[in-house]
């Protein structure tokens, strides 16, 4: 069984920097995709940047955010730097791996809070 534990969350002032990270265990195979999302409070989750085939980001965080992962592919990151308010959520990791049929796995998430 695949388990996500994302860590690295907390509250930083604005226009400060902060580094989520993911880690996985269990026999991981055939990785589809890699990706954090983001759901702040009376939102729905959003994609916030994903390693795939192409690496995508949220407009919202285009240039601010940088993904990564290690090649042993248990570890993931999420750099977040010129923090703003609206970037206050719960950020979640998510692995979604299968060659015919995909299994898609969600960390618990960590919050992330921007205030002055």
């Amino acid at each position: 069984q695949v388990q996500l534990a994302e860590s690295g969350g907390g509250l930083v002032q604005p226009g400060g920097s902060l580094r989520l990270s993911c880690a996985a265990s269990g026999s991981i195979s055939n990785i589809y995709a890699r990706a954090w999302y983001r759901q702040a409070p009376g939102k729905q989750r959003e994609l916030v940047a994903r390693i795939g085939d192409s690496t995508n980001y949220a407009g919202s965080v285009r240039g601010r955010f940088t993904i990564s992962g290690d090649n042993d592919k248990k570890k993931m990151y999420l750099q977040m730097n010129s923090l703003k308010p609206e970037d206050t959520a719960v950020y979640y990791c998510n692995l979604v791996v299968g060659l015919m049929v995909r299994r898609e796995y969600w960390g618990r998430g960590t919050q992330v809070t921007v205030s002055s």
